[in-house]
């Protein structure tokens, strides 16, 4: 009945958002590499803690289509926001779609751009810090979101096991690869932060600072 554990996870949780679904139609159909988008099973695990944590103040790092947009602001208190950025503008009508399908325009500042110049520049201090942006510069961005991470707040960082490339051995100018071993083994060794790592779809790290 079940192809895989994977399948049956799916089964036995909540049923997809049908807006999600529409959404994981649409980037699998019409944008380049759809892989990146976060899924069910991912999503729900994002909303889950979100809804946990109750934010006021979310940044995220990559939004691609805004499909862990929409999750992560489901934990959003009344007046929270998500500030959250991408590189490609291109993907904005596809985002800006959703977000309002979703009912989340007001909760949500979309900002286009790299984010190593944009975080420095946020005001806010923030909650809950999603990583999910280019892997070479996860270190970058963990030291800069760093200070501006409350005590006791929660950041998620993806893609951690990139594929099992992080226990193969590396190529010379594999970069990416590089750029999640180097942050991996910054944050085993941060004592500044609680971490665990979980082996959900490509791995992440959920972080807390101490």
């Amino acid at each position: 009945m079940f192809d895989n554990l994977d399948t049956y996870a799916e089964f036995i949780s909540d049923d997809e958002n049908p807006i999600l679904k529409e959404l994981t139609r649409k980037t699998n159909l019409n944008i380049l590499m759809p892989r990146m988008l976060s899924g069910n099973i991912q999503g729900q695990f994002l909303e889950f803690i979100s809804k946990v944590i109750k934010p006021v103040n979310i940044l995220e790092l990559g939004t691609f289509t805004g499909y862990s947009t929409i999750c992560l602001s489901k934990g959003l208190v009344d007046n929270g926001k998500i500030t959250t950025i991408e590189i490609n503008d291109e993907l904005e009508p596809v985002i800006k779609e959703f977000f309002e399908k979703a009912n989340i325009l007001n909760k949500v500042q979309l900002i286009f751009g790299d984010a190593l110049q944009i975080i420095p520049t946020l005001k806010q201090e923030y909650d809950l810090v999603f990583i999910d942006a280019d892997k070479r510069c996860y270190l970058n961005y963990y030291k800069l979101v760093f200070e501006k991470l409350k005590k006791g707040g929660i950041i998620i960082a993806d893609n951690i096991f990139w594929s099992g490339k992080v226990i193969e051995e590396v190529e010379k100018n594999d970069f990416y690869t590089k750029g999640i071993l180097e942050f991996n083994d910054f944050v085993k060794h941060d004592k500044r932060v609680e971490k665990l790592a979980l082996p959900l779809r490509d791995g992440l790290f959920l972080i807390r600072k101490k």
